[in-house]
């Protein structure tokens, strides 16, 4: 805001201009500005929009044999894998809560990533790319179900456990087809050092997408990218009120 004008007969006190609020900041403050201590807040592995290209070679794609999009999608499948198991062996209601907010925040934007990125290259770069792109999206939309309604869910809730292991049994069966038949088939009509270019696209559209699952949402570009900026924010603000697990067990889950 400027300073006020005079007013005739009135003098009005001088406003002081201030800075729009970022939302990197609002994510930070946020507890602090509702009133509630920092420790109940637990947020999900973030990325700083600041300096993307040089935050996702570091943190996403180092250490990822070839950092190619295939190798990028696997790494991805094996974490989903590791969450599931630790929901499924935790002895603790705590843990359990943990690990699915961090289950269906990987899985709701890994697939809305495939769905931007990776199929739109199947079509583009693949015999018979459509087909198995429309494929991959039909399996998307049945898994996009069922996360809906588990992440509504409590695990004192009787439908919990039947309701993550139907869930779990539709995805490994995705992830089983999409491995064996779909990633090499595209790995193999990429031109040379496209597998890398969409490795950083991939990486780079998880950190925008939405946290959670929103079946009725568009699977395609361009509608299902408009569908996410509106829906992303709502879902972030929601992350800062749940919780997660510690960075640091992230990989040992």
């Amino acid at each position: 805001m400027y300073a006020a004008r005079r007013v005739v007969g009135a003098t009005v006190p001088k406003l002081v201009r201030q800075r729009p609020c970022c939302a990197a900041s609002l994510r930070t403050r946020a507890p602090t500005i509702l009133g509630l201590p920092q420790k109940a807040v637990f947020q999900p592995r973030f990325i700083s929009s600041t300096n993307i290209d040089d935050k996702i070679s570091k943190s996403t794609i180092s250490g990822i044999q070839g950092g190619s999009v295939v190798s990028v999608i696997k790494h991805d499948h094996e974490e989903l894998k590791q969450f599931y198991d630790t929901i499924k062996e935790a002895k603790d209601e705590d843990t359990k809560v943990r690990f699915q907010n961090q289950f269906t925040w990987e899985l709701a934007r890994h697939s809305i990533g495939e769905e931007l990125v990776v199929y739109p290259a199947m079509e583009k770069y693949v015999d018979g790319g459509k087909e198995m792109a429309q494929k991959d999206r039909d399996e998307h939309n049945k898994v996009k179900e069922q996360l809906y309604e588990f992440q509504g869910l409590k695990p004192s809730d009787d439908k919990f456990e039947s309701t993550l292991d139907s869930l779990w049994s539709t995805l490994s069966k995705h992830i089983e087809e999409e491995e064996q038949h779909d990633l090499p088939a595209l790995e193999k009509a990429l031109p040379q050092g496209e597998g890398d270019s969409l490795a950083k696209s991939f990486s780079r559209t998880k950190l925008f997408v939405p946290t959670r699952s929103h079946p009725m949402a568009p699977d395609k570009p361009p509608f299902e990218t408009v569908a996410g900026i509106l829906a992303a924010p709502i879902d972030k603000l929601g992350d800062l009120f749940r919780k997660f697990p510690p960075e640091d067990t992230i990989g040992k889950a």
